[in-house]
């Protein structure tokens, strides 16, 4: 395994124990998952690159689009709890509320 690929293993994983075990706040589950999203990014342009093929090089930025999109509509959620619940604290809200 090289550095490279055991780094970005590495960031995947510091990522996704960061969103098992710290889930008190919303931000922080959200900040880990831009982790992972930033970690498969690297390693699909890395793939990319190894591959020298042009069929794969629009897979990333996809990717990296849908992760934009996805950090919008959880900032949008985290925004609109805080004005709910006055904290983005896990504990606070409960899903079983409208």
């Amino acid at each position: 395994m090289t550095p490279m690929t055991f780094s970005i293993y590495a960031a995947f994983m510091i990522s996704m124990t960061g969103l098992t075990f710290h889930r008190t706040h919303l931000l922080s589950a959200l900040i880990c998952l831009e982790g992972m999203m930033l970690s498969i990014f690297v390693s699909l342009a890395m793939w990319c690159l190894q591959a020298e093929s042009m069929l794969f090089t629009l897979s990333p930025m996809a990717l990296l689009t849908l992760s934009a999109c996805g950090a919008g509509t959880g900032l949008a959620i985290l925004v609109a709890t805080t004005r709910t619940h006055g904290s983005d604290s896990m504990q606070n809200m409960n899903l079983l509320q409208c």
